[in-house]
């Protein structure tokens, strides 16, 4: 819960407890998870620390699980350094008997389901070491949050962390959403990869909470819940809430004279050792689905959020990795501190309230202000890191290609030159003086196709002579207006009468396929919502538009198209490259003013929030972009963080509390016609929603404006710019390499031009013949870390390739324990590895002393 709610919640919070429960002694006995879950940037008053000890002091029988924002301890240590120290003597005591368990030590506290999956594993690594600089004899257990903070790959990242339970209880703050209800007291949480943590989940006889939008029935030890407990077999429930810190309520449950008795306050740790029947009975194939999670997913403000976010996402990985390969080959001192701090204000702006409250806080000062100072720094420190080569313009120069990625690329690159560079003489030759074919674009753009290694780069000569201009990407334009579009993968045509959407889209490479169901009511690519303030439905179909050609070949094509949608100018580009299988769209819609978009249930009056229906929830009328296609049959596989979900949603809307479906994308969704073997990929470039049903194409949140949580209107303060792409494609999404083609989406190849000569053709880390992807690179002393994920593969050993030599290799667990020793072969100077996973799996080689070839 949020801070500033308190005022509506703590009251009820804690007369709830006293007016609802009976003190009817029972023989069976329950117990009780309570603690504090906050920090210093959501809510940690001055003094709170002193006020926890006291209260411990005080109740000797009370047990405090802690998720707290571990750079809290940065600022209690100056504001109450007594305080702290007599908290840390109470939490000195780790074993099971001790009164404290540290629960999450999640850096940011973010949801986690919304992210990638690297940044999980940061959020656990930077919060444990940082918990240890003040509690040094913390121990890690037990993963459990106030928050719907869980996402389907969580098993594997916390074992390898060295936790043994879990819990995926969120009673008290259910307002994003909560878990499935499922199973009894103890279940085997089984995650993608076949990971198994035991877990207390939200039971099956654990209803949500009558008359309210924010808990289920286990945020206390009501005689009901723990009696509908024991009648469906369980022999030891256990209730919770994590109080925010801020709260003066001391021990929630009281001492003995509340609700069901008696019940016991536990630790988690405690609880799973010494009071639960000890294993599990169940195992349950955890699915992101289970997540049954929901923000205001297409407000202006959230999107930006999320876009801001995976940029610096991306940039900070990249920038990591290009550190290590500079490390490695020409070293040059990895800028650690620098690392270091992009990862925290990425972490920090992953943080759930800046998604689920971003208005929260002082103008000037919200959240979501607070992610742009954040996501700010992220890309300042990652682009210092990444651009360390380039140099002005003068004498011999050259062009380097970085690829981040695992995987040997053969793409196009867009590098846009510097004043003192005249394009029009912008040639460049390889290595063998080999000319490569190289397109003028608009604005001292130059689009270029080369060959980059895996993990590695490539360098080019610029040489001052008009440059070779091969390639069969065209555009033209009908006696109609339409646009025509053309690569060696699609014919697409742009229908001017109908706002620019999608006439027809020809894949080449299936027999040339036409993709659009010209059946349909909606076109393809159109955008279409329910602007309930303005008569209803609109769409960019309704209107001509005028459409230019600003990029025609023979490498890039690209189209312009400008309307207006209610008077509101909307521009999008389309544009193919040649030998790339993404249709990339860019879309920037210039709202003139506030307008309403989605559903208009009671969008003018004040929403109470005990009303179920909350109409942010319903996806169907905001604006989507819309994706007939004329398959027979449609399945939905959707991307979250390590995994990849098989939907078995019938459909993807609701709207209501209680009847929430995980529709999100984190990077992409692929809408496959398992009959035709067929399919349509669609990336992202936010975490997001997707919409899917019977009789409703595939389509994609494009804008929401409304009310929100707590009646807060989300609104419409400016232009909104969008990128997303589509890939049509043969086979199912692992046959047809998605989630490789999300990466590289993610990670384009890096052009800079540079006056240093270098070797060309180095490669780390060359993953090129296995399904594996290249999460991380980092070096941590004289070790040289390599993440590594099984993006589609089966569990068969597959062939690592290493530039260079190093004394040791092993598998290592995230806590840095090994897990197992590899063999090494050397060739060339390159070392070998053979690495077996699961698919979904992640596994890190440690290479000690790594020394380039």
């Amino acid at each position: 819960m949020k801070n500033n709610f308190l005022t509506f919640l703590n009251p009820l919070l804690i007369a709830a407890p006293l007016t609802l429960l009976a003190t009817e002694t029972h023989a069976q006995k329950a117990y009780f998870i309570d603690g504090y879950h906050g920090g210093v940037y959501g809510h940690y008053p001055v003094g709170y620390t002193q006020f926890v000890v006291d209260q411990l002091k005080k109740n000797p029988n009370w047990r405090v699980n802690l998720e707290i924002e571990p750079e809290t301890w940065d600022s209690v240590k100056v504001r109450e350094p007594e305080a702290l120290a007599e908290f840390q003597k109470l939490f000195a005591d780790q074993s099971i008997a001790g009164r404290v368990e540290y629960v999450s030590p999640a850096y940011g506290q973010s949801y986690l389901y919304n992210i990638s999956g690297e940044s999980i594993i940061r959020h656990f690594d930077y919060g444990m070491k940082k918990v240890r600089q003040h509690f040094p004899t913390a121990v890690f257990t037990t993963y459990s949050s106030e928050e719907p903070c869980f996402t389907s790959a969580l098993p594997q990242i916390l074992n390898s962390f060295g936790y043994k339970y879990a819990s995926l209880k969120n009673p008290n703050t259910c307002w994003g959403g909560y878990t499935r209800a499922f199973g009894g007291e103890l279940v085997n949480w089984i995650g993608p990869d076949g990971s198994r943590i035991t877990t207390v989940p939200r039971y099956g006889s654990e209803g949500l909470e009558p008359n309210s939008t924010w808990q289920t029935e286990g945020w206390t030890n009501a005689p009901k819940y723990i009696n509908d407990a024991l009648k469906s077999g369980i022999k030891n429930p256990v209730a919770m809430t994590l109080q925010d810190a801020g709260w003066r309520n001391g021990p929630w449950i009281g001492n003995g004279e509340k609700g069901y008795q008696p019940t016991e306050y536990k630790t988690w740790r405690d609880y799973f050792a010494n009071a639960s029947i000890g294993k599990a009975t169940q195992d349950w194939q955890f699915s992101q689905e289970d997540m049954q999670v929901s923000l205001v997913w297409g407000s202006q403000i959230l999107q930006k959020i999320a876009q801001q976010v995976r940029v610096s996402e991306n940039k900070i990985v990249m920038a990591e990795k290009v550190a290590a390969f500079n490390k490695v080959y020409y070293g040059i001192p990895v800028p650690q501190t620098s690392i270091d701090e992009a990862w925290r204000t990425l972490m920090l702006s992953q943080h759930h309230d800046c998604w689920i409250v971003p208005y929260n806080g002082k103008p000037g000062h919200t959240w979501a202000d607070k992610v742009v100072a954040w996501t700010d720094t992220t890309n300042h420190i990652s682009d210092g890191i990444i651009t360390a080569a380039k140099t002005n313009v003068a004498g011999e120069q050259y062009v380097n290609v970085f690829n981040t990625t695992g995987n040997t690329r053969t793409e196009l690159v867009t590098l846009h030159l510097p004043a003192g560079i005249d394009a029009k003489t912008f040639s460049l030759v390889d290595s063998k003086n080999k000319e490569i074919p190289v397109q003028i674009g608009a604005d001292q753009a130059v689009y270029f196709k080369v060959n980059v290694p895996a993990m590695g780069f490539s360098q080019f000569k610029i040489v001052n002579k008009k440059p070779s201009q091969t390639g069969g990407a065209k555009a033209g334009v009908t006696a109609s207006g339409d646009v025509i579009l053309e690569n060696d993968h699609y014919k697409l045509v742009l229908n001017k009468a109908k706002g620019g959407s999608i006439k027809s889209l020809i894949v080449k490479s299936l027999g040339n396929k036409e993709f659009v169901d010209v059946k349909s009511e909606r076109s393809f690519n159109e955008l279409r919502g329910n602007f309930y303030d303005d008569g209803g439905f609109h769409s960019t179909t309704e209107n001509p538009v005028t459409i230019s050609i600003i990029e025609n070949g023979p490498l890039v094509v690209t189209a312009q198209i400008k309307g207006e949608l209610l008077s509101n100018p909307y521009t999008q580009t389309i544009t193919l490259k040649q030998g790339d299988r993404k249709i990339a769209c860019e879309l920037n819609i210039d709202w003139q003013k506030n307008i309403g978009i989605g559903s208009d249930y009671k969008q003018h009056e004040k929403i109470d929030p005990k009303d179920v229906h909350k109409p942010f929830y319903d996806d169907s009328q905001k604006l989507l972009a819309l994706f007939p296609v004329n398959f027979k049959s449609q399945k939905i596989y959707k991307d979250a963080p390590f995994d990849v979900t098989e939907s078995k949603l019938e459909n993807t809307f609701f709207s209501r509390w209680d009847s929430i479906k995980n529709n999100l994308m984190v990077s992409w969704v692929d809408l496959y016609d398992d009959k035709n073997h067929v399919g349509l990929a669609l990336l992202s470039d936010q975490t997001t929603n997707y919409t899917h049903g019977e009789n409703f194409p595939l389509g994609l949140n494009v804008q929401y404006s409304g009310a929100g949580l707590w009646g807060r209107n989300h609104t419409l303060t400016g232009p909104n710019k969008m990128r997303y792409a589509l890939i049509p494609h043969a086979e199912k999404w692992d046959k047809a390499n998605i989630s490789k083609e999300s990466q590289n989406w993610n990670e384009p190849a890096i052009a800079q031009i540079t006056d240093r000569s270098k070797e060309a053709d180095k490669s780390l880390v060359d993953l090129s013949t296995t399904p594996y992807q290249l999460p991380a690179i980092s070096i941590a002393g004289k070790e040289l870390l390599i993440r590594l994920f099984n993006a589609d593969g089966d569990d068969s050993a597959q062939k690592i390739v290493l530039g260079g030599k190093a004394d040791s290799a092993a598998l290592v667990e995230l806590n840095g324990t090994v897990k197992e020793e590899l063999k090494m072969s050397n060739k060339d100077g390159k070392t070998v590895l053979n690495v077996a996973m699961p698919r979904f799996g992640i596994r890190t080689i440690r290479l000690t002393n790594f020394v380039a070839e």
